[in-house]
């Protein structure tokens, strides 16, 4: 019997994906957490099978929940769930540490497969994410530049695209702005861009929009 910690900031999500998972009889007990804070406050006091974790969160992003969930228990499995394609984040989460990647939208279909396999300690990797992942090991393909960007730089970029502010940037993230300016420099050395508006550009071409 699978116990589950559902992490997404939007309850309707939530409810659906609760709702998918008390339909199986597998799962004994589904618990929630709307920030990425609380999630990390429940792992470290409950015990789950497996984290159910959205990539996109206000405050502390997914990608740093699951970097922080790893450090706290590596071997706890976690499903990334996201709205964006798998082209643009898969690779990025499978490195940090998460089990598998799930769209929303095939979350009805697929979830109850990529929890059982999950389980039994396998990752979940649909088709077009394999094939996805063996052009990005043979080098078929050229990788994008924010391929480059550690998980807080890529937070970072993804936040000035979408119009934050540095000083709002840094109150999200409980940092300094002098410590965000310094990691806009660096960001735009690494995409080889001039300014906020060519990294807006850039994100809007590779899908990476908060």
């Amino acid at each position: 019997m699978y116990r589950i910690l559902i992490a997404d900031d939007h309850p309707i999500v939530r409810r659906g994906l609760r709702q998918i998972l008390e339909e199986n009889r597998s799962v004994s007990n589904v618990d929630e957490a709307e920030t990425g804070r609380e999630a990390l406050e429940k792992v470290k006091k409950g015990k789950f099978d497996m984290i159910l974790l959205d990539i996109s969160m206000p405050g502390m992003s997914g990608l740093e929940t699951l970097e922080e969930i790893k450090r706290l228990k590596p071997a706890l499995p976690v499903l990334i769930l996201s709205i964006y394609p798998e082209e643009e984040y898969a690779v990025r989460v499978l490195k940090t540490g998460a089990s598998g990647y799930l769209t929303k939208k095939s979350a009805p279909d697929e979830l109850i497969t990529a929890i059982r396999k999950l389980a039994r300690g396998e990752r979940y990797i649909s088709p077009s994410l394999a094939e996805l992942l063996a052009t990005h090991l043979t080098g078929e393909t050229e990788k994008p530049h924010h391929e480059s960007l550690s998980n807080r730089e890529f937070q970072v970029m993804r936040m000035i695209a979408s119009g934050k502010s540095l000083k709002e940037i840094a109150g999200d993230m409980s940092l300094s702005p002098k410590t965000i300016s310094t990691f806009r420099t660096r960001i735009l050395q690494k995409l080889d861009l001039k300014s906020n508006a060519e990294l807006i550009q850039y994100a809007l071409k590779h899908g990476l929009m908060e």
